[in-house]
């Protein structure tokens, strides 16, 4: 789950960093690469923008699932070492 929600991450600030770059330039919302990908399928694009705040939410409170907690043990544990 921790890898999913990474990879969305990744997708929306890739994509919120476009955004930006493309209003710098004066091109509103023309860099949108999901909008781009998924023009024609507007409720596509509105569960990726969700499913890319879930993750966010998820990194900000952190995943109590069972997978999660073993995975958190094994990063402390080799870190100490």
């Amino acid at each position: 789950m921790t890898k999913t929600a990474k990879v969305l991450l990744i997708i929306g600030g890739l994509n919120w960093g476009l955004l930006g770059l493309g209003m710098l330039m004066g091109k509103m919302d023309s860099w949108n690469v999901i909008r781009m990908i998924f023009h024609s399928m507007p409720v596509v694009e509105v569960i990726i923008y969700v499913l890319v705040g879930l993750a966010a939410i998820m990194k900000i409170f952190g995943c109590r699932c069972k997978k999660c907690m073993v995975c958190a043990i094994d990063e402390e544990l080799e870190k100490k070492m």
